[in-house]
């Protein structure tokens, strides 16, 4: 009985927790239970960012468009020389060609109040002007298209207007036999200037292979000659050659082949040596704003087109089909 009684009391006494027990496997459970909980909540309130790729997409987007901006900023800046106010990201920049004033002029002795008035830029004016000042020479109308900062649509404007004083090493003297009034390559008769072939233009004294291949290729593309002096328009023909052959040509086939106003294109307008693209632009505009022309005296109604350009360019326009 003894024995039974202490066997019961130590078997009671390893099952049995004191209360100093009690409270360290308290305290050891919260220390377990913080210890799995705090890593969670690190997580959760100090949740590192993780890089957006979209956000650097955008980024870079954005760095391409300021680039853009101050690309136009320069551009401005250096095409407009009298232009100082800030750049506007907000404003539509017009880098259009500008629309000319042109009249008959040489560009080899052209002022700058000159090229002013036809209403060239002033930095394209002093491009132009230090080239001629270095001893360059605009040997063809054409040369204007080299100019650097002058826009292909400006410098079509200006070619039909230049007039270009002949000197005495011209390229034609090159190439074409020298002349004498005295020369007589061949028997000489009187020529239809709007019937005759190369050949015989190169009949004539002082006329070569190039310049009676000219001479037929500027009429072809007027539509005919209406006057024997229009021959001496031909470029490379020199006036002294022209005068004394004059007295040879004759004029009796006048057909003209006409263009008309009313539904020519732009290109078929523009490829006219009398019209070329600043007339043949404005009778288009015209056209489109106040509708057909109801007779060939409207053209007066453009600015560009005054009373000698109307009467040079009338024997080759009409208003019917």
């Amino acid at each position: 009985m003894v024995f039974c009684g202490m066997a019961r009391q130590n078997k009671n006494h390893y099952l049995h927790f004191t209360k100093k027990e009690r409270n360290g496997t308290s305290f050891l459970l919260v220390i377990i239970l913080l210890v799995a909980i705090i890593p969670i909540l690190i997580g959760v309130f100090f949740k590192k960012e993780i890089p957006n790729v979209l956000d650097y997409t955008n980024d870079i987007a954005a760095l391409k468009q300021k680039e853009k901006e101050n690309a136009y900023k320069k551009y401005d800046n250096n095409a407009t020389a009298n232009q100082h106010e800030p750049y506007n990201s907000n404003k539509v920049y017009n880098n259009s060609p500008v629309t000319l004033h042109p009249f008959y002029f040489d560009p080899n002795t052209l002022p700058a109040d000159g090229w002013k008035k036809i209403g060239l830029r002033e930095k394209t004016i002093a491009t132009i002007l230090n080239f001629v000042g270095k001893g360059g020479k605009f040997k063809s109308p054409e040369d204007i298209k080299k100019i650097w900062g002058l826009k292909t649509e400006e410098a079509e404007q200006l070619v039909p207007w230049i007039k270009i004083a002949a000197t005495e090493n011209t390229s034609e003297r090159k190439f074409e036999a020298p002349f004498t009034h005295t020369e007589n390559k061949r028997p000489i008769e009187i020529i239809d200037i709007n019937i005759a072939d190369s050949a015989t233009w190169e009949s004539l004294p002082g006329i070569g292979s190039k310049l009676s291949q000219r001479i037929v290729n500027f009429r072809n593309k007027l539509g005919g000659f209406y006057t024997v002096d229009q021959v001496g328009e031909t470029f490379g023909l020199p006036d002294s050659t022209f005068q004394f052959i004059k007295q040879r040509l004759n004029l009796t086939h006048k057909d003209i082949k006409k263009i008309n106003i009313n539904i020519a294109t732009l290109d078929e307008l523009k490829a006219h040596p009398y019209i070329r693209y600043h007339l043949a632009n404005a009778i288009v505009q015209y056209r489109t704003q106040h509708g057909n022309f109801t007779q060939p005296e409207d053209l007066k109604k453009i600015m560009l087109i005054d009373e000698t350009v109307y009467s040079k360019i009338t024997p080759y326009i009409t208003i019917n089909d």
